[in-house]
């Protein structure tokens, strides 16, 4: 079992910047890929970003590619998302999961593991 807490969002002007964390306890945490998605009331959840256990490999859906980054600390069991250029269009419920796989996976009905969620609002 993996529990998953989210922190960091807010509200933020466009252009701005945020940060997510999410701690991992549980089982072994750096043999997880990591994976960021989000969700707007109505709509499905969309991948975000992930990052393989080894923080080897890393994808990013193409809406944020370039602004956003993902990175982890297995030392402290923690992924982060950095978040840079926002736009109101990224205002969302974001979660991090957990998925026992080979590789960077985009998908989540993959991932085992969810937290909460945290609440990212961008206005413009």
């Amino acid at each position: 079992q993996v529990q998953l807490v989210e922190s960091g969002g807010g509200l933020v002007q466009a252009g701005g910047s945020l940060r997510l964390s999410c701690a991992a306890s549980g089982r072994t945490f750096s043999r997880y890929c990591m994976g960021w998605f989000r969700q707007v009331p109505g709509k499905v959840r969309e991948f975000v970003a992930a990052i393989f256990w080894s923080g080897s490999s890393t994808y990013y859906a193409n809406s944020v590619k370039g602004r956003f980054t993902v990175s982890r600390d297995n030392a402290k069991n923690t992924v982060y998302l950095q978040m840079n250029s926002l736009k109101p269009e990224d205002t969302a419920v974001y979660y991090c999961a957990a998925a026992q796989t080979d590789s960077v996976e985009t998908r989540a009905t993959f991932y085992d593991y969810w937290g909460q969620g945290t609440q990212v609002t961008v206005s413009s």
